[in-house]
């Protein structure tokens, strides 16, 4: 259960982060844009001067497709949509406002089914 706990901490830290701008401020690298996860401070290698943990270690794996876990970047990867738009899509197609909504509206709806988890967890106990 502590798993999931942190799970939450950090869905909600990167919701907050989003919400508040976070990806439109001041880029964190002013040569090129900001990229969705791993530019947040949620991101288990957003510090970067020390030695690169490896993304499996990231608590956001599980939402990466097993076939999509040994890319250089999963996280870009995840589901945040019913039509299976992913991060790289709204890249390759969108505009940031549409991969800014949706990813909102994932974090929004997985915060909700982890709620819905733990209340479960909780009077079954």
């Amino acid at each position: 259960m502590e798993s999931r706990q942190k799970l939450t901490q950090i869905l909600r830290a990167e919701l907050t982060f989003l919400q508040g701008g976070g990806y439109r401020r001041q880029p964190r690298y002013p040569w090129r844009p900001n990229f969705v996860f791993e530019d947040s401070p949620t991101c288990i290698n957003y510090k970067g001067h020390e030695e690169r943990k490896p993304c499996h270690e990231c608590p956001l794996m599980e939402f990466v497709p097993s076939d999509r876990r040994e890319t250089q970047f999963p996280c870009r990867h995840i589901r945040l949509n019913e039509r299976g738009d992913t991060v790289t899509s709204f890249y390759e197609w969108g505009t940031e406002e549409e991969l800014e909504t949706a990813l909102s509206n994932w974090l929004t709806e997985v915060l909700k089914e982890l709620q819905s988890d733990e209340q479960n967890f909780e009077q079954s106990a």
